[in-house]
């Protein structure tokens, strides 16, 4: 549960913006995401493979 201290001359805007902004700290969402569709651990390291190869190919030995 998340707990947002409001002032007194404090806006309910201001308050919303600090909520949200606490929200996205936390990174919920991301996780929630992450765990909505399971993917398995071998795909997982595939796609982290073919990710390393792009990014060599792509921004890797430039002196050659």
């Amino acid at each position: 549960m998340l707990y947002v201290s409001v002032s007194d001359g404090e806006t309910i805007d201001r308050a919303l913006k600090k909520y949200k902004r606490k929200y996205e700290k936390t990174g919920v969402l991301k996780q929630l995401r992450r765990r909505k569709q399971f993917t398995k651990p071998s795909i997982e390291r595939r796609a982290d493979v073919l990710r390393a190869v792009y990014k060599e190919e792509k921004y890797g030995n430039h002196l050659q």
